[in-house]
């Protein structure tokens, strides 16, 4: 201990001895605990006067400084801890100060306001600081007898030229001015700081004997700004980028932002010879724009509460400082003054330099900083050009001038003093009256208004309901807490009496959710108010979904981003936020390089999901916050006309969301299911995480506990954001093999088709092929939806005209070698593959495939022909009623074609006649109406369609030249030509459905077994036909579950019959097949793993749009 005791105090030990020793660094703790308290005495004291806080701080160190350097006796330790202070390096004065005011200046500024203002910005720290520098130059080259040559002028002038308005700034903030007035005075100060000090080096260099070109000159301006800026956005995106790996650590992310500060302002300023300055604003700038809402929950109200005790230390100290070395200043050299009694005057002379040099440099540039940004009216001018108070950064500059004149030649003591004394002077002055009148020319100009006393009678009204609130809900807690078994009663006039914050709502009548507008039109809510309060209603909501991991930063940023676009543009246009959305809500268009081959088909499906993944938590965020935002505006004002208005407005912007949500529930169905377990699980463990913290604050686990189940859930949460469940896509083979056309073609066919199959992705509104086209091929739909349009084919539809997953078109455009019949137009982004014809022609060869062929391009003929009955149904209940319902002859000449009275037929190719009715050849295609059957039942009365080319009816016809022709049988339909959602008779014919399945869906939603058991076949049908209707059947069973995982020998080679497709299919324990009730499912499902049995087929299902009525399918899109 004796050893410990002796070596632990070494200064008091020497001083004991005898010794002198002039500098205790340990007092200088003393002056460090001193400015705190004195700082924290001050902000008590001037609470609510109309001191600023600095202007205070200043004369206090002034004081300090007087008393330890006048002619009284000396403070002892607090004296020798005042003398170290003021002995500080200029360089470690600034080093150590500014960084931590710079970064917390520059993060805290709002990302929008720098975005506009920037211009503003640079134009008074830029050209301002050197029109400034320049002016005060000349004069004091001119004005002032020292015999100074240009190259000291210009350098007292550059180091005058850097602002540090922090007590107009507080004073803005604190007065409700405008935040963009504001955002320029700070922003401006930040710059400017920086580009007086690249300024000052240039031209102490120059001082001290350095030469330089016009264009070494220019050169040396540009690496010390340009590149300051680049080592701070350097230093910015590196360390935002680290920040991403911290999980959930507030105390590291807050030291990573204190040092990354520090060390980007030294490297700037020290190692790359640039503005450290400079370094540190764009770091902070860069960390406001891409970094700030990184910080989330309690992390961003530590970091904000850390930064603003820093900035509150380094400016209680550093202003003390600043009086205390003014002090210094003066009084050290009190026998030059005393020779030199002139200089009092010139200081006078110089203020008024600095005050006419900022008034021409904003005079020069106002009609720039009217233009540009948010504008500036001329009583803002006035602020800005009275807020260029000087601080501590030009008194550093000065001292390090008196520094450098110590030990240079080429510098004068003289100089050095002149330095300190003019520069401290303009900093206390600027300080006193500058900083101090400031509000009294606020006053004057009418911008010291509070909101309180400028309300218009909108905002008057809105505010009376708020306090209305206020009252309520105090009565409210009285009601629920008034009373309790410990204490008793209570009663409201004695509560009352301690809540003097409601005395002026006693006797006003505001009545929430009535604001009659009728009575006073003058009362009537304004618009533009509305329309703010609606978005910041949505920016809350914004920061809500951030909060719960609805959305990542990334996407906040956008989206905060859109909404303060929008509130620009409030007073003249309608809710706009999503015009900011757009550029980042779309199909990407390179998602069709891979069919180009222009670049990897994996690395082009990677970034298209990362887009559309970020396009949908765009529109699912701006849906949800849109209508929450409606919500609180319709319970806080009513039924008023403004405010509905504004909700029509906010409605309307969110069909675009809407309809893009829809296009990727059809085309990748999997982004949304994967995007929804992402945001529940991250939702489940925070949950979670918020019950363990309430176990352990009731006591209910014991520590040990709570950290292991703390540490666990840390663990999920880690591992859910560094690798979140991924989007998988089905590779191109197994979408063409899913495809019910491609996939029901025998094996030997299949396989050599496949290679000469192209892929293609077309975007939104792209034209397929056009009506009148010579057939070159036909189009597999995989994903997406078209729509057709004819000019031919003129009849009444049921406006549904849409064709989705399974559909083959210009399949029968080949057949028959035929122009195309109609335009076919993407109405989403679809993926296909594309058949030449000559490859069909080829298929033709084998009688079976053919006729395969026909029945398929009669599923796209009926929706064209014949809409009244075949459009509104999906294309697996047309393939279930082709399966089930249906003929397929050819018939020679001379035979007679009879259609029933519940039967429609279309003719294929060949040519017919009509027996009964005289009329010229029919030629394909052509839909057989029967004679007797009512023209209601296909909705075709007043339509004009009997008389259309297309359109015939009778009971008999003969054939001119041979014909194929197909007949359904429709009597199962409504009138309506919509399937009967009770019955499914017509197809089973196997009794009641199974049970847990809609009613909607049950027709065509049964197992394979009751699809295709009951198949009605003529006894004398042939095993080519039991071929055909099996490749139609295997078609069906794709359209309805999806592609084939395995299929044996005997279900692609063999052409088994209808029972073999039913064992192969039934074989499985259990198909379960759940009924889609929206377009929520309408793919195949990319994530589905199913074990592969070598024996057994194995089956997928694939939710299609197919498997959903059109009704539901299409009306989005049409």
């Amino acid at each position: 201990m004796a050893s410990i005791e002796e070596g632990s105090l070494p200064f008091r030990i020497l001083r004991e001895e005898g010794e002198v020793v002039e500098n205790d660094p340990v007092v200088s703790i003393l002056f460090f605990g001193l400015c705190l308290i004195l700082g924290i005495v001050s902000k008590q004291l001037l609470h609510g006067s109309k001191v600023p806080y600095t202007v205070a701080l200043l004369i206090i160190g002034v004081a300090l400084g007087s008393l330890e350097y006048g002619t009284g006796p000396r403070l002892g330790k607090l004296g020798d801890g005042i003398r170290l202070w003021a002995k500080i390096n200029p360089d470690l004065l600034l080093a150590g100060f500014l960084p931590a005011l710079l970064f917390e200046s520059s993060f805290s500024m709002d990302p929008h306001y720098i975005k506009k203002c920037m211009v503003q910005m640079f134009l008074l720290a830029g050209p301002g600081v050197l029109l400034s520098t320049f002016i005060l130059g000349c004069a004091v080259k001119l004005a002032f007898p020292y015999d100074w040559n240009w190259k000291l002028s210009l350098l007292l002038g550059g180091l005058l030229s850097a602002t540090d308005p922090v007590a107009v700034v507080a004073l803005l903030k604190e007065l409700g001015a405008r935040k963009s007035l504001s955002t320029i005075i700070e922003g401006e100060s930040l710059m400017n700081d920086g580009v007086a000090m690249v300024l000052y080096q240039l031209f102490l260099k120059m001082v001290l004997g350095q030469s330089f070109s016009a264009g070494a000159m220019v050169k040396y301006l540009m690496q010390a700004s340009i590149g300051a800026v680049g080592i701070g956005l350097a230093f910015g995106v590196s360390s935002v980028f680290w920040l991403g790996f911290i999980f959930n650590d507030t105390v590291i992310e807050i030291t990573l932002t204190l040092a990354v500060s520090y060390l980007a302002y030294f490297t700037a300023q020290d190692d790359a010879d640039c503005s450290g300055i400079l370094t540190v604003m764009a770091l902070g700038m860069c960390y406001s724009v891409i970094a700030k809402r990184a910080f989330k929950g309690d992390g961003q109200q530590s970091l904000h509460h850390f930064w603003e005790m820093v900035a509150y230390i380094a400016n209680t100290l550093i202003f003390i400082l600043s009086g205390v070395i003014i002090a210094e200043g003066v009084l050290s050299s009190k026998n030059f003054f005393e020779n030199h009694e002139t200089v009092w005057g010139y200081l006078v002379l110089l203020y008024v330099f600095v005050q006419a040099s900022r008034a021409i440099v904003v005079g020069l540039l106002y009609p720039c900083l009217r233009y540009f940004g948010y504008g500036l009216d001329w009583k803002e001018a006035t602020i800005i050009a009275w807020s260029g108070l000087r601080g501590p950064v030009s008194l550093a500059l000065a001292l390090s001038v008196k520094c450098t004149s110590d030990s240079s030649p080429f510098l004068s003591q003289i100089t050095g003093t002149l330095f300190v004394f003019f520069t401290g002077g303009i900093v206390f002055l600027t300080l006193i009256l500058n900083g101090s009148t400031s509000q009294f020319i606020l006053h004057c100009l009418h911008l010291d208004r509070l909101p309180e006393d400028n309300l218009s009678k909108t905002k008057r009204r809105i505010l009376d309901i708020t306090r209305n609130q206020m009252m309520n809900k105090a009565l409210g807690i009285f009601g629920d807490l008034g009373d309790d078994e410990e204490f008793g009663p209570s009663d409201w006039p004695s509560v009352r009496s301690h809540l003097v914050c409601l005395d002026y709502l006693e006797g006003e009548q505001v009545y929430h959710n009535a604001l009659p507008g009728s009575e006073n039109k003058s009362d009537a809510l304004n618009l533009e108010n509305i329309r703010i309060r609606h978005l910041n209603g949505v920016q809350a909501s914004y920061w809500d979904m951030l909060e719960e991991g609805r959305i990542s930063s990334t996407t906040a940023n956008i989206m905060m981003q859109s909404v303060d676009e929008a509130m620009d543009l409030v007073s003249h246009e309608a809710l706009c936020d999503w015009n900011g959305l757009k550029a980042h809500v779309h199909f990407p268009s390179y998602y069709r390089f891979p069919q180009m081959k222009l670049c990897p088909e994996k690395l082009v499906t990677f970034f298209a999901v990362e887009r559309l993944e970020l396009g949908c938590h765009i529109c699912s965020a701006f849906l949800r916050a849109h209508r929450n935002a409606r919500r609180q505006l319709h319970d806080f004002l009513g039924d008023n006309e403004i405010a509905a208005l504004v909700i029509d407005e906010s409605e309307a912007e969110g069909e675009e969301a809407r309809k893009f949500l829809e296009d990727v529930r059809v085309i990748f169905p999997q982004v949304l299911r994967v995007l929804k377990t992402r945001q529940i699980t991250y939702s489940i463990l925070k949950q979670l995480s918020d019950c363990v913290k309430s176990l352990e604050k009731v006591g209910l686990s014991e520590e040990k506990e709570m950290i292991q189940l703390h540490d666990a859930l840390q663990t999920d949460l880690k591992k859910l954001l560094r690798k979140p469940p991924s989007v998988k896509l089905l590779e191109s083979n197994d979408l063409l093999r899913g495809h019910p056309f491609f996939g029901a073609l025998p094996a030997m066919v299949r396989e050599p088709l496949e290679c000469s199959t192209k892929e293609l992705m077309e975007l939104n509104r792209v034209t397929i092929y056009r009506e009148g086209c010579n057939p070159n091929g036909i189009w597999l739909i995989s994903k997406g939806l078209i729509k057709w349009t004819s000019t031919i084919l003129r009849k009444k539809r049921y406006l549904h005209p849409i064709f989705s997953h399974g559909s083959s078109l210009g399949l029968y455009e080949v057949l028959i070698g035929k122009p195309y019949i109609c335009d076919m137009i993407t109405d989403t982004v679809v993926q296909c593959f594309f058949i030449e014809s000559e490859k069909i022609h080829s298929l033709r060869s084998d009688p079976t495939v053919e006729d395969f062929l026909w029945q398929e391009s009669v599923l796209v003929i009926a929706k064209l022909l014949l809409p009244q009955i075949f459009e509104k149904m999906s294309m697996h209940e047309l393939r279930a009623l082709l399966v089930e319902r249906s003929t397929m002859k050819i018939y020679t000449r001379e035979e007679t074609i009879d259609i029933a009275t519940h039967s429609v037929g279309f003719l294929l190719e060949g040519t017919i006649k009509s027996q009964k009715v005289e009329e010229d050849v029919i030629t394909s295609p052509a839909v057989l109406l029967p004679l007797h059957r009512d023209s209601s039942f296909f909705n075709l009365g007043g339509s004009g369609a009997k008389g259309a080319s297309f359109y015939h009816q009778g009971s008999e016809y003969l054939v001119e030249r041979s014909a194929r022709v197909i007949i359904f049988d429709v009597a199962a339909l409504e009138g309506d030509g919509v399937l009967q959602k009770q019955s499914a008779s017509w197809i089973s014919h196997s009794g009641d459905p199974p049970s847990g399945q809609s009613g909607e869906h049950n027709a065509l939603m049964t197992c394979p077994e009751h699809v295709f058991m009951r198949r009605r076949h003529d006894h004398n049908s042939d095993e080519s036909d039991q071929r055909v209707n099996s490749l139609s059947a295997k078609a069906l069973r794709l359209s309805i579950f999806g592609s084939m995982v395995k299929c044996t020998d005997k279900c692609t080679q063999s052409f088994p019959t209808i029972s073999h497709a039913k064992a192969s299919v039934s074989s499985k324990k259990t198909v379960a097949v759940v009924p889609a009730q929206s377009k929520e499912a309408v793919l195949s499902e990319a994530n589905l793993k199913a074990p592969i049995d070598d024996n057994n087929d194995v089956i997928l299902r694939i939710d299609s749009p197919s498997r959903l009525p059109l009704s539901q399918t299409s009306k989005n899109f049409v």
